[in-house]
């Protein structure tokens, strides 16, 4: 599948959270303002099972999570934190199916990947799943299982949608590094092999069956080249963290027909500059990449540099307006 027919020219869209507890609030907002690209919000301060691991958790199959005071930790069978998860994944579900009545094109969901996964999820013996190979191994084909579940549920929900699937990754590069604690703080866990992690990335990317995959991290040093490697159609980072290092290999990505999906307006309440100033380090970029100013609209979409859990409701349907705004300035004024 071509790029150009997976994501809108010109496009703009939400990384996952937002603030507040209504999700017909939340579903009417997204759809409201990302006409072409909607997404399905996460709300956070709903309290455990909302939150950005114990929604994925409450996906899993034959694996269940429960909380406990360290966190969330891996059991025998689904509790009450599981069918609060679920739960509230299926209001999510009805509220977006309600606002999406006719809605044809990409349709965006979020669910954590693999690695983020197991380096949050504990075993019975308190330490992250990361810790044992083989836990890591089921943890990412329970996953991979879940998420074939779940998209087919979004398919069947919005017809007309061309689902795309965002896998989190934030702690991807602290994994590759070896730099996740264990539970006693005094110790890292060892960094995991590349290859492996690549490897893994890949199973999971491959219950999308050929449909559109993006990798986001908010982390500084996104590992653009193995996430390219591992299948991702597109990678959503938070722009400000760029340094010149990267250069290389986002021309490279670019080059290849990845789409960056380019986090320019902070998630945090703040002042908002004009949405062509929101734009200005991406035209800088590919100025200093070489690149064609006339494929920026194609290459990138534009998304808040991260989830918006912590702005206030108003600061974040302005970011929200605000990204489309800043898409449109890129597509009509590349130069």
């Amino acid at each position: 599948m071509s790029n150009e027919s997976q994501f809108p020219y010109g496009g703009a869209t939400g990384v996952g959270s937002l603030p507040g507890g209504d999700a017909r609030e939340a579903a009417k907002t997204v759809t409201g303002t990302f006409e072409d690209f909607p997404y399905l919000a996460e709300l956070p301060a709903r309290g455990p099972g909302a939150d950005m691991i114990g929604r994925t958790a409450g996906l899993l199959v034959d694996l269940y999570a429960r909380v406990e005071p360290s966190g969330w930790r891996i059991g025998d069978r689904p509790g009450r934190d599981t069918k609060r998860a679920r739960s509230w994944l299926g209001e999510d579900l009805d509220a977006l199916e309600e606002f999406t009545q006719g809605y044809e094109g990409p349709l965006k969901v979020q669910a954590v990947g693999p690695w983020t996964l197991a380096a949050a999820l504990e075993l019975r013996n308190g330490e992250a799943a990361l810790s044992d190979p083989g836990a890591c191994r089921d943890l990412a084909g329970s996953l991979a299982e879940g998420l074939r579940t779940h998209l087919a549920d979004v398919r069947r929900r919005v017809p007309g949608a061309r689902v795309v699937l965002q896998l989190d990754e934030p702690s991807l590069i602290a994994v590759l590094r070896g730099q996740i604690k264990t539970a006693s703080e005094y110790r890292t866990h060892r960094a995991v092999d590349r290859q492996l992690v690549e490897s893994t990335l890949r199973e999971v990317m491959a219950v999308q069956d050929g449909g559109p995959v993006i990798v986001h991290s908010c982390a500084p040093d996104v590992p653009f080249a193995l996430l390219r490697r591992a299948g991702a159609d597109a990678i959503s980072f938070d722009f400000s963290l760029l340094t010149q290092r990267d250069d290389d290999t986002l021309g490279e990505a670019v080059e290849g027909g990845t789409r960056l999906f380019a986090g320019v307006v902070p998630g945090v309440d703040g002042p908002l500059s004009d949405p062509a100033g929101s734009v200005m380090g991406v035209r800088t970029l590919w100025r200093r990449l070489g690149l064609n100013p006339g494929s920026l609209a194609e290459s990138v979409v534009v998304t808040p540099s991260c989830g918006l859990a912590g702005a206030s409701p108003a600061y974040a349907r302005a970011v929200q307006a605000h990204c489309v705004r800043a898409a449109k300035s890129l597509a009509d004024n590349p130069e």
